[in-house]
């Protein structure tokens, strides 16, 4: 599990430009699956014959990772962008890779000393960041990047302390190696494995691909807030990491049937598989979008508790998931569903 989300973790990825890590996952699911295809927003999807084919099911995992977009070039040569689903507050002064050839830059604003005691009071908004190259003008600068690149944090993939792992798109290709370990065995159910795109700007792929496959039922799985690490209540941690897969009691944008959860934590223990409740109901996933579209499609959801989430660090443990590719296994090798 770890050397695949190593592996997952390497090709870029932001969201609209997932073509990279796309092709991966692709060459990947080929040799698990009945068939793969990409559909025309990019999402790869991937079919496995169930022992039955009573129902079918949707198992979604997203492969788009949070980044920045280029949109303009000083005459100085240095990069404006937008922050593509990443708050400004997480990229005053770390690195970035640009665009295919991963040119390598900072991000970087007025200098502190320079700042009014209002300006330092407060992080720089998205409008007073620029990225530094190192060219000398705009004319070297469009030598190497362009209008419309795309940009991820330049951030190593590390192991530290007791079973954690550090890696700038854990969210969410923790999701995609669970699923990819799932279909190492035939499900019950004829299934769906879709590796989404477009969710971090909200769910297209996703909808997109339950539109195409009308399922029975939809198993999104994708990581998700944990705040175990600050001087909170306990339910405001929202999720631990240590403690398991996370399964969703409802969401921003979704409501999962009592009934639903109740099927998934009773699958659960008999499996033997350590699993906790998310306790808040803040932030969105593919459920949304998988939920309410077509004829309505019964959804449920489980993640792998990470920190730091949408940032350059984001952190999990690798138990964790490990349980959640346990618990996705269960469900799929169950009838009860």
């Amino acid at each position: 599990m770890l050397e695949l989300i190593k592996t997952l973790c390497a090709p870029r990825g932001v969201t609209g430009d997932e073509k990279e890590i796309a092709a991966l996952i692709a060459d990947l699911a080929a040799p698990l699956a009945d068939r793969v295809e990409t559909d025309a927003l990019g999402n790869v999807l991937a079919f496995k014959k169930g022992r039955s084919s009573e129902k079918t099911l949707m198992v979604d995992a997203h492969i788009d990772e949070v980044g920045i977009l280029v949109n303009y070039i000083t005459e100085e040569g240095f990069l404006k962008f937008t922050g593509v689903g990443v708050d400004a507050r997480v990229l005053n002064g770390r690195r970035f890779l640009i665009g295919k050839d991963r040119i390598p830059a900072v991000a970087g604003t007025k200098p502190i000393h320079l700042q009014s005691l209002e300006e330092r009071s407060i992080a720089p908004a998205m409008e007073k960041l620029y990225l530094d190259i190192g060219a000398k003008d705009a004319q070297e600068a469009k030598k190497y990047v362009k209008v419309g690149d795309t940009g991820i944090f330049d951030s190593e993939f590390i192991c530290f302390g007791e079973g954690f792992i550090k890696g700038r798109a854990l969210d969410n290709r923790v999701g995609c190696a669970v699923l990819l370990k799932a279909m190492e065995q035939q499900p019950e159910y004829d299934t769906w494995f879709v590796f989404s795109v477009l969710e971090e700007s909200g769910g297209f792929g996703a909808r997109t691909a339950s539109l195409r496959i009308q399922p029975d039922l939809a198993i999104v799985v994708d990581t998700t807030t944990s705040a175990d690490h600050i001087e909170k209540p306990e339910a405001a941690k929202a999720s631990r990491l240590g403690e398991g897969a996370v399964v969703f009691l409802m969401e921003a944008t979704t409501y999962y049937k009592p009934e639903s959860v109740a099927r998934v934590t009773e699958i659960a223990n008999r499996a033997g598989v350590k699993w906790q409740y998310k306790t808040v109901t803040k932030g969105g996933l593919n459920s949304g979008s998988i939920q309410r579209t077509g004829r309505g499609c019964e959804t449920v959801a489980i993640a792998t508790p990470c920190r730091y989430l949408h940032s350059a660090a984001c952190t999990v443990k690798l138990d964790d998931a490990c349980e959640t590719a346990a618990l996705l296994h269960a469900l799929l090798q169950s009838r009860e569903l």
